[in-house]
């Protein structure tokens, strides 16, 4: 035989191995994304998004949480995947409640294999709620409403990011307009502006491309970015939305079956809140509020997003925080994921500093992240791992609740019954 033809032989048999070898390696990546059937794993310890309980072992079936027991009394059969996780611990899946991830192009799939696998989106496009199986799940508000020139539109402009209104009509409208394209929650702006040590005030929080996903802490430059910048703080005086317009969107957003989540961080927007009945403060306010005001919120069964981390700068948010947690309010987890200073996915510090300013445990802390959180969505099976919720959930090898950093870098990450993240090696 030639060498020519030889040479010609081998090369169609290498391309040969090379596609057999694509097709198989295609094959194995898709089976993997794919939710087998039946998964069943094992853990040392299982926090079902309320207790922390030992030898446990949970049962996912067709997207869904299909049983959650004691190891011992756990039978499998041949159509079950097993993985035994050995000394871990698992958790629900993370609800982030305030983010902003379109308008700041935060990649969704990086926030999920960092343990968020339910973020609402504050602010943005409005979108039907899309995503959780095998991908983030995204609620979203759709554009802030506020007034005309009011925050965020002095700042950061209208585009994609606020809706002005001028009376009540066009308020109803908006809600309205936004309730029918899939808004979960409408959000609105109560903020004058001026408020010391506020990140808003000084475009901190929203700057485009400065987003960081590891670090927490403002560096030097940031110190010195709000000290030069708070003599115009104390003088700005934004125009906010009348308490009779405010009404009408609380108004109409309940007869939408939605709630209203209003940024407030001083005095005037807590008296118009209060007064309009809105349901949620997207922040803990910046500003020291009287504990009268916070026992009216408390009585109306207000209830307060965190971000206590970004607001660290704030003088009245350790004193709101601590009156907060003593008068009995609900806390829930909300980091501000797009924010400079905050990771892509689950914030430890902010679960340790809620712990410090509210006075919660590591326990208290997690649940704010997920059963309570999912409950306040009105979706009260999302953030636990009861029989028929979501299989979103996320595992570490170890104990991470003795080390919450650790929660910033899961092991194991379930979307809806699809594997994201496995550092513990194939089902079997």
């Amino acid at each position: 035989m030639q060498p020519f033809i030889m040479c010609k032989i081998l090369s169609l048999f290498v391309c040969y191995l090379l596609l057999m070898f694509l097709v198989l390696f295609s094959t194995t990546i898709q089976a993997q994304n794919q939710p087998a059937s039946k998964l069943l794993l094992h853990a040392a310890r299982v926090f079902d998004g309320d207790n922390i309980r030992t030898d446990m072992s949970v049962v996912l079936k067709d997207g869904r949480v299909a049983t959650i027991q004691p190891r011992a009394q756990t039978i499998t059969d041949d159509d079950t995947l097993v993985m035994d996780l050995g000394d871990a611990t698992i958790f629900p899946g993370f609800i982030e409640l305030h983010a902003h991830l379109t308008y700041q192009n935060v990649p969704a799939e990086i926030v999920i294999r960092h343990g968020i696998t339910t973020i609402r989106d504050l602010g943005g496009p409005v979108h039907a709620p899309y995503g959780g199986a095998g991908s983030l799940r995204v609620l979203t508000s759709g554009p802030i409403i506020t007034a005309s020139g009011g925050y965020p539109i002095v700042t950061m402009g209208a585009e994609n990011l606020a809706i002005a209104v001028a009376d009540e009509q066009e308020a109803r409208a908006a809600v309205k307009q936004l309730a029918g394209k899939g808004a979960v929650i409408i959000k609105i702006a109560l903020e004058p502006g001026g408020e010391a040590g506020a990140p808003w005030t000084s475009h901190h929080l929203h700057h485009h491309g400065s987003a960081h996903p590891e670090s927490h802490h403002p560096g030097h430059d940031n110190d010195l970015h709000h000290a030069t910048h708070h003599s115009q703080h104390k003088q700005a005086k934004w125009p906010v939305l009348s308490e009779s317009v405010v009404k009408a969107i609380v108004d109409e957003a309940h007869h939408h079956k939605r709630k209203v989540s209003a940024h407030v961080a001083e005095l005037t927007g807590v008296r118009i809140a209060l007064n309009a009945g809105v349901d949620e403060w997207a922040h803990m306010p910046c500003e020291s509020i009287p504990e009268a005001l916070l026992k009216q919120a408390v009585m109306q069964q207000v209830k307060i997003i965190s971000t206590i981390d970004t607001l660290s700068k704030c003088p009245g948010i350790t004193h709101n925080a601590a009156i907060w947690a003593a008068l009995g309010g609900e806390l829930l987890y909300g980091s501000e994921i797009a924010h400079p200073d905050v990771p892509w996915g689950i914030n430890a510090q902010e679960l340790m500093v809620m712990m410090q300013t509210a006075k919660l445990d590591s326990l208290d802390a997690v649940r704010a992240a997920t059963s309570k959180a999912g409950r306040h969505l009105g979706m009260p099976l999302l953030g636990t791992l009861q029989p028929g919720a979501p299989a979103d959930l996320i595992a570490f090898k170890g104990n991470p609740l003795l080390n919450l950093k650790r929660l910033e870098y899961p092991d194991l990450v379930i979307s809806g019954g699809h594997m994201i993240v496995n550092q513990f090696g194939p089902a079997r």
